[in-house]
């Protein structure tokens, strides 16, 4: 069997279930069953790369698929607590389609596409011998001619759309293909779906507006399934403590469910914990030079967007999706929306962000394309104003900072302390290689600006104050008098860095050292 009740899914999910890191997400198994032959039996649960998506497939194929015991599977899991646990459990025809199995040496989208249904035609045949195959002209036929139910499982829907000799001719006789197999179909109990892309929004004619999509910006139904909660993750730290959970956050969190809890990438947070070290595991790979070749031909869309994202601003917009089938995003509302499918931002209460470090150093190396023009001048000079700064030249540092503020862009116009506060978030994003950088950060007695913590020994701290209007002077003094110096107490030596915007219009700089005896 190439497809239809086939193992593959039960010896991955065996896999996932005896991993140390594995996190229960079987719970997914009741939603998903009580859709079973109902209206709402056709899910596309759309999530960017490594969030889970295939690891629910093989759960669900594990637990659906007739002619396997996978009791064992599900033994303690939370599944098996629930009422209607055995009701469905190994008890249907499954058909488990993994799409990214593409055939060897494939140059043409035809043949991909003859090649599932040649293995279908096989599958049939082995399970009705007496069915003779070759007299139904479709699938959808020879499905009906059998008078048995099936549930189909898809992952990766859209890995054929990624491909360089898919065309958009190609793209619509796939989505014809699955329509004509699926829609108002006698032997369809479930179609489980799972990519990266959106189906519904760029289906022209709504080939298959039958299906209910679950996405980033849209799920308020299997959004806690699909990554990790903060509960999770700090029980994984606790069974694994290479890393800290505080490091773990930093680099990793950010999304949200759309109750508002906290939602972590998983696949960074397991490679973390298996290998000792937070790095950039999930942005690798994967579709981020399409996402910034979207923002540099579109660079007037959204550039602003995308500098008051990397300043730490939070962007307000009403996200109403994209069409997927297009190469190229033409609008801001498409661009955008294309970034929180992809995972690239978070979107929660009409709010977008950047959700982590992981992501953040991925977006410092878009600003640093030519595209951005006198926003890649900020980020050359950043790495000149932090060396500045540990050189405590006072006057190149102000001298930066005032060429900074002269650039033609609007965000860096100054309205208030706030404004400063974002010019410094970009002024100081090469500083981010050596520390890291805790934004209006809680000491105890009030909020420090900024607080540098370094991310290898021996390297000074360094604390920010900003003052609009008044002294450089008076923002040390600060530090001192709230005693901020006390969330760097690991370090010995510490920068005290006093910035002014005086009343001509013009940026002072003081810094101090401060040793911890």
């Amino acid at each position: 069997m190439n497809y239809l009740n086939i193992k593959a899914p039960y010896l991955l999910f065996q896999e996932i279930v005896n991993d140390e890191l594995y996190v229960d997400k079987s719970l997914l198994i009741e939603k998903i069953s009580k859709k079973i032959r109902t209206n709402g039996k056709y899910i596309c649960i759309t999530r960017p790369r490594r969030f889970g998506k295939t690891i629910n497939a093989a759960m669900l194929g594990a637990y659906y698929t007739l002619g396997y015991d996978s009791q064992e599977l599900f033994h303690r899991l939370a599944i098996e607590q629930t009422p209607d646990y055995k009701k469905h459990l190994n008890k249907h025809n499954v058909i488990y389609i993994d799409f990214s199995q593409i055939p060897d040496l494939c140059e043409d989208y035809r043949e991909y596409l003859i090649s599932i249904i040649k293995k279908i035609r096989l599958d049939i045949k082995e399970y009705a011998p007496n069915t003779k195959i070759d007299d139904y002209d479709s699938l959808s036929s020879l499905f009906t001619s059998l008078e048995e139910n099936f549930i189909f499982i898809l992952d990766e829907w859209d890995s054929i759309f990624y491909k360089k000799f898919m065309t958009e001719e190609g793209k619509q006789e796939f989505l014809q293909f699955l329509k004509g197999l699926f829609k108002d179909q006698p032997y369809v109990e479930l179609v489980y779906m799972t990519g990266v892309l959106p189906i519904t929004k760029y289906s022209i004619g709504s080939e298959l507006n039958m299906f209910d999509e679950y996405n980033f910006i849209n799920d308020t139904i299997f959004d806690h399934y699909f990554g990790f909660y903060e509960d999770e993750v700090k029980e994984l730290c606790k069974k694994h403590p290479t890393v800290s959970y505080e490091e773990i956050k930093l680099w990793y969190d950010g999304y949200h469910t759309s109750n508002g809890k906290s939602l972590f990438n998983p696949r960074s947070v397991n490679k973390a914990l298996t290998r000792g070290i937070c790095l950039n595991y999930w942005t690798e790979t994967g579709p981020m030079n399409e996402i910034a070749d979207c923002i540099e031909h579109n660079i007037d869309e959204v550039r602003d967007d995308i500098i008051k994202l990397v300043a730490g601003i939070c962007v307000e917009i009403d996200l109403k999706g994209y069409s997927a089938s297009e190469q190229r995003l033409f609008t801001r509302d498409e661009i955008l929306s294309a970034m929180v499918i992809y995972g690239f931002l978070s979107y929660h209460d009409r709010m977008l962000q950047i959700p982590n470090y992981e992501l953040m150093e991925k977006f410092q190396s878009v600003l640093s394309r030519e595209s951005f023009g006198s926003v890649k001048e900020i980020i050359d000079d950043s790495k000149k104003l932090l060396e500045a700064t540990l050189s405590f030249q006072e006057q190149t540092v102000a001298e930066i900072l005032e060429s900074i503020h002269d650039k033609e862009i609007p965000i860096l116009k100054y309205n208030d302390e706030n404004s400063l506060s974002c010019v410094i978030t970009l002024s100081y994003l090469y500083a981010r290689n050596h520390y890291w950088i805790e934004r209006e950060m809680h000491t105890g007695k009030g909020y420090c600006d900024f607080i540098f913590f370094p991310k290898k020994h021996g390297m000074p701290g360094i604390i920010i104050e900003l003052k609009m209007g008044h002294s450089c002077k008076e923002a040390i003094r600060q530090i001192k008098n709230k005693n901020y110096m006390q969330k760097l107490s690991s370090c010995k030596k510490i920068l005290l860095v006093g910035i002014n915007y005086n009343k001509k219009k013009h940026h002072e700089c003081k810094i101090e050292s401060y040793d911890f005896n």
